[in-house]
């Protein structure tokens, strides 16, 4: 019962805090006056004092959260603080059904940028101002939940840091305490955001556009003002300075942190995970321009570069901006621009998806099994950057990778029991669950989310969770072991 109320006590803190973030917007619309104010001002109080009281009725509490607290905190925090966070969706556009601004609010929360609503350009600038919070916010509490809620659950933290990040970010370099270390990190987060800030105003656009852009391209939520997205500007130095910090949001913030302090690029330099992700995706990029130039989809190279670089590198990182309706170019490149949002993004950023160092053990796990199949008496261990990855992470890495893909193609099957066609349901799981936005065919760029039934909302919606915190700390919940005592 003390479990029980210590749970409910940090709940309400974080009703409380997402309380505090709504009344940012309740200033911005009551400066602006557009007519959001009473839906923000309801929706804060209401949110304010809902966090309060469970805080104060629980104050008396046990501080300290044993690891199956810690696992339906997760889930809470994440799945039920998110209610309070549709109140100004639906207290404004009372047309909009509950699932719908559900999945809204956690399309912005688990920085997927997936969207149900139409009509972006003319909503009101407290409530596109507070979609782009929500990613903004939901990108810092990913990098915060990797370093200071997984320790405390044992399945991560300073140790999966560690382990992900050989040779790049060592325990040793980062702060001792998980608390310094999310200060550190949220200080690299928000240094990068307000020179993005910056960069997108001299790109061209207005100070609140680049504001919410820089919000959704950090977070790599992907959420835009505008319908068209950020082809609504048809600006290459927009799109140059977006692939750029996009790129820069899908590397390991430990990196960008030991870079800031350091004053040095050297922390990069040693960044395992950052030259590879920067290989496939360039690589990508150049390839998918040549197929697309190829195919006669543009008339010359360097169009089809411009186009390929900023939508393969929206989708690798699983950002989820767009240009062009890609779910019109040859299937090969939309489908692998997916591809690539299973896997590029690196540990201890805001992307979503398997990550680059798990992607990396497993293809060193691969070449070591052929070499032990040659050489069956010899004895080698995996190594990467210099650091020996024991038999525990592989084993891990495993067991994650294979539970990625049984919670795939369970959901993708449960879109096809409900009618859907193949690519639609694969495409719409793929970019909800690795948090990349856009899919292709009814889901594709050019359409959104609307178009699916209550039902195929919510699958999409649990997948988004699920891949946001990467899978174990939901699906544990449904082992019969974690609830006996």
């Amino acid at each position: 019962m003390n479990g029980f109320f210590t749970i409910v006590h940090i709940f309400g803190v974080a009703v409380m805090v997402f309380g505090g973030l709504m009344s940012t917007c309740l200033i911005t619309s009551s400066i602006a006056d557009d007519g959001a104010t009473t839906a923000f001002y309801q929706g804060t109080w209401i949110t304010l004092l809902s966090g309060a009281l469970m805080f104060v009725l629980t104050r008396h509490s046990p501080k300290k959260v044993s690891r199956k607290a810690g696992f339906l905190l997760v889930t809470m925090c994440w799945s039920l603080a998110s209610v309070f966070c549709t109140l100004p969706f639906l207290l404004y556009l009372h047309e909009l059904k509950f699932v719908d601004a559900y999945f809204e609010v956690i399309s912005g929360l688990s920085t997927t940028g997936a969207t149900v609503l139409s009509g972006l350009d003319s909503l009101p600038m407290s409530i596109n101002l507070w979609r782009h919070e929500l990613t903004w916010f939901g990108g810092i509490g990913i990098i915060v939940f990797a370093v200071a809620i997984l320790p405390i659950l044992g399945i991560g933290g300073m140790q999966l840091l560690k382990s992900e990040s050989p040779g790049a970010v060592k325990e040793s370099d980062l702060p001792p305490r998980i608390a310094q270390t999310a200060k550190a990190l949220w200080l690299a987060y928000v240094v990068i955001t307000f020179i993005c800030v910056i960069s997108l105003h001299v790109a061209g656009m207005s100070w609140f556009d680049a504001v919410c852009h820089a919000f959704a391209a950090m977070s790599l939520g992907g959420f835009s003002t505008h319908d068209a997205s950020i082809g609504y500007f048809n600006s290459l130095p927009i799109e140059i300075v977006l692939t750029v910090f996009q790129l820069l949001a899908a590397m390991n913030f430990g990196t960008h942190f030991l870079a800031l302090h350091k004053r040095s690029l050297k922390p990069y330099s040693k960044d395992i995970e950052l030259r590879a992700m920067l290989i496939l995706v360039l690589g990508s990029c150049v390839l998918a321009a040549y197929l697309l130039w190829l195919n006669g989809t543009y008339s010359d190279f360097f169009t089809a570069l411009r186009h390929a670089t900023f939508n393969v590198v929206t989708v690798a990182t699983t950002s989820g901006f767009m240009t062009q309706d890609f779910n019109l170019w040859p299937i090969f490149v939309p489908m692998w621009m997916l591809f690539l949002s299973c896997l590029s993004a690196s540990s201890g950023s805001t992307g979503g998806g398997i990550r680059m160092i798990r992607t990396i053990i497993l293809m060193k796990q691969a070449r070591l099994e052929m070499f032990k199949f040659i050489h069956p008496n010899a004895i080698k261990i995996m190594k990467i950057g210099g650091s020996v990855i024991g038999n525990d992470v592989v084993t891990s890495v495993m067991g994650f990778i294979f539970l990625y893909f049984i919670c795939v193609v369970a959901m993708v099957f449960a879109l096809l029991l409900s009618g859907l066609d193949f690519i639609t349901s694969l495409s719409a799981i793929l970019a909800c669950f690795n948090n990349a936005g856009p899919g292709l065919n009814l889901v594709g760029p050019a359409s959104n989310y609307s178009i699916l039934s209550d039902y195929q909302t919510g699958v999409c919606t649990f997948a988004m969770l699920l891949g946001r915190v990467q899978i174990f700390s939901i699906v544990i919940l449904f082992v019969p072991e974690f609830w006996r005592k």
